[in-house]
């Protein structure tokens, strides 16, 4: 979901928007940050995907455990 909007976003915007924002962030963050920046980004969407994809298999492998018997 987040990709297909990415790629939307990006198709939407020309090449002078994208030029623009580039510039502006640059501005706000400077060159140093940028990197430490896109690596905190990059590990925040990792760890969203890993929570989605383990939310998503315990909502599949809960119908296919036994429930535990009790004495």
């Amino acid at each position: 979901m987040l990709s297909s909007l990415l790629g939307f976003v990006i198709l939407a915007l020309s090449m002078e928007h994208m030029i623009v924002i580039l510039v502006i962030v640059l501005l706000l963050f400077g060159g140093k940050k940028i990197p430490e920046l896109m690596r905190g980004l990059g590990k925040g969407i990792r760890e969203f995907n890993d929570a989605k994809n383990n939310v998503k298999s315990e909502i599949e492998n809960a119908g296919k455990e036994e429930p535990k018997k009790e004495n």
